[in-house]
């Protein structure tokens, strides 16, 4: 029985260096331009009565 045990072992040995590796590899690095173009456009209105709010002669501050 021991050497049927040797020779699984061995069997199993044998098997697990049987591995398959696949490597995909392009001929030129691939390069992602991206050409993004970010507006960003901010627009405070303050209502004349808001300004009368926060005056320096209001009371609110």
């Amino acid at each position: 029985m021991s050497k049927l045990s040797l020779v699984a072992v061995v069997a199993m040995l044998t098997l697990m260096g049987c591995t398959h590796k696949v490597e995909v590899e392009s001929k030129e690095p691939i390069t992602i331009n991206l050409n993004v173009k970010v507006d960003h456009e901010i627009r405070v209105k303050v209502d004349k009565e808001l300004d009368e709010l926060f005056s320096d002669d209001s009371e609110l501050f």
